[in-house]
């Protein structure tokens, strides 16, 4: 995956343009204010993701490419390894797994626009 897929991905599941509060090259995506993804624009090596903890502990077991995240809370959030052991796809699928827990967060009146 590249950088520019992941992007555009992200920017079509939330329409909100990344933001860069931590750094100028952690770009982080939101969906009403709410994170759901996380990466270095520079050094694209890796992405943070929230995920279902059960899940996060399965995926952790069978991929290499899937960490605890880094600077981030351990149980609901994984460092996804670009170049590791990820096909696109599986990438694509968690990045739209995070979104959709981040949504389902969300309070009903914007609940209802995003899912």
């Amino acid at each position: 995956m590249t950088f520019g897929l992941f992007y555009d991905f992200c920017l079509s599941l939330s329409g909100e343009e990344p933001t860069t509060p931590f750094d100028q090259n952690t770009l982080v995506f939101k969906t009403f204010g709410k994170i759901f993804a996380l990466s270095n624009a520079e050094a694209f090596n890796f992405i943070n993701l929230k995920c279902a903890p059960e899940r996060s502990m399965e995926l952790r077991e069978k991929y290499s490419g899937i960490k605890p995240a880094f600077h981030m809370n351990k149980t609901h959030w994984n460092s996804i390894y670009v170049g590791e052991d990820l096909e696109d796809q599986m990438i694509y699928d968690l990045i739209k797994h995070s979104f959709e827990l981040v949504t389902k967060s969300l309070p009903k009146k914007h609940r209802s626009t995003k899912v």
